[in-house]
């Protein structure tokens, strides 16, 4: 494996970089909420090409490939002064997007181009209250009535549900066939029957509103069914193939910004007649910090490199959703401790990084699932 990056990579990154550190914090909000969203940033992105970069060209996108994207969502998560907004891009392109990307008829393709030009905001709705990646369990019911389908059921933590312009929701087509019969559908905002809830408050993420979906004899046309009927689940599949790796990428640039604001704070912060960097137990803590965020970009980079050889990587992408999300939460963790009494306050920004980092044991699959997924391919 060539972990080393070429000059184009290199260049695309700081291009990045530079947009990300010097125009979006001006259309970003000082202090988030969960009940707005930065829709001028978002624009701002599409503008400069971010929200094409998973497209195909022959779909009008950047085709970027694997590992110039790990390094540019890893570079836009060390720059982003906004965890939430981090996250809400990172699920646009690899869950929304590759739903769009691989299974959008010619027909439907409009859909995606207003997402790659920020007209329009997506969301992907398959958990509910008592289903969550066990597709199987949905109970929403989508019933064929003629060349409609009439939707009933609800959907629950939506990320961007409360702003999408649509969303791809799932719902059951025949519950007989448990998994095998469940179906996607592409539902507009204002269609009838269909009624996107206030944002939920939670406890990170702020400025990407969450929220549910109820649908309650919600007619949708033949036409916006996404794929064959049937294939919700292997849509489901493909996406959390395709999302697993690189949904949590931006986080290893915010643990690589972790690491250096702790550096720099444990060189200048003096106890006891010296810098704290020099107490073996917070240098040790900084240590640990490091190791894992090597860890980090092994794990995605390594996951990236199989992906374009057209390797499966089901084992490495599992292990990378899932270490990624338990090394954010421990060096987040790490970092406010470093900080002390200062990285309790608000303003020191430690307590929102460990906010938002809890969120990525739970979403994208929980860690618990990913154990479960890493078990099967190690054929237990």
């Amino acid at each position: 494996m060539d972990f080393s990056f070429s000059e184009a990579q290199l260049e695309h990154a700081e291009h990045v970089r530079r947009f990300v550190s010097e125009d979006l914090p001006r259309l970003l909000p000082e202090q988030p909420d969960d009940a707005t969203f930065a829709r001028a940033a978002w624009e701002r992105c599409a503008e400069q090409g971010l929200l094409r970069w998973r497209v195909p060209q022959a779909l009008g996108g950047a085709s970027l490939d694997l590992t110039t994207l790990a390094l540019a969502f890893e570079t836009f998560g060390r720059y982003c002064p906004d965890l939430g907004f981090s996250y809400a891009f990172s699920a646009n392109s690899w869950s929304l997007q590759t739903a769009l990307i691989e299974f959008c008829s010619p027909e439907q393709r409009h859909y995606l181009e207003d997402v790659m030009a920020g007209r329009r905001i997506g969301a992907f709705a398959m958990t509910e209250g008592s289903a969550g990646s066990d597709t199987a369990a949905l109970e929403t019911r989508a019933t064929r009535d003629g060349d409609d389908y009439v939707l009933n059921g609800s959907k629950a933590y939506v990320t961007l549900g409360p702003v999408a312009d649509f969303a791809v929701v799932f719902a059951s087509t025949n519950p007989e066939a448990r998994a095998w019969g469940v179906s996607a559908f592409l539902v507009d905002r204002g269609t009838p029957g269909f009624e996107q809830l206030p944002a939920d408050p939670k406890m990170g993420l702020a400025g990407t509103p969450i929220g549910c979906f109820e649908l309650r004899e919600c007619r949708i046309p033949v036409a916006n069914r996404l794929g064959a009927e049937g294939v919700g689940s292997s849509l489901f599949s493909r996406v959390m193939e395709k999302e697993r790796p690189f949904i949590l990428a931006f986080t290893v640039g915010a643990m690589a910004r972790q690491l250096d604001e702790a550096i720099s704070f444990a060189q200048t912060r003096e106890q006891f007649g010296q810098p704290i960097g020099k107490l073996q137990s917070v240098a040790n803590r900084i240590v640990d910090m490091r190791l894992r965020l090597e860890f980090a970009r092994m794990l995605v980079y390594k996951t990236a490199w199989l992906q374009s050889q057209g390797n499966s990587a089901q084992l490495e992408g599992a292990m990378a959703k899932l270490y990624l999300a338990e090394a954010f939460t421990a060096s987040s963790l790490d970092a406010l401790k470093t900080q002390g009494g200062r990285g309790y306050l608000t303003e020191s920004g430690a307590g929102s990084d460990l906010a938002a980092a809890i969120g990525g044991l739970l979403y994208g699959g929980t860690t618990d699932i990913q154990r479960v997924v890493i078990a099967r391919c190690l054929g237990l």
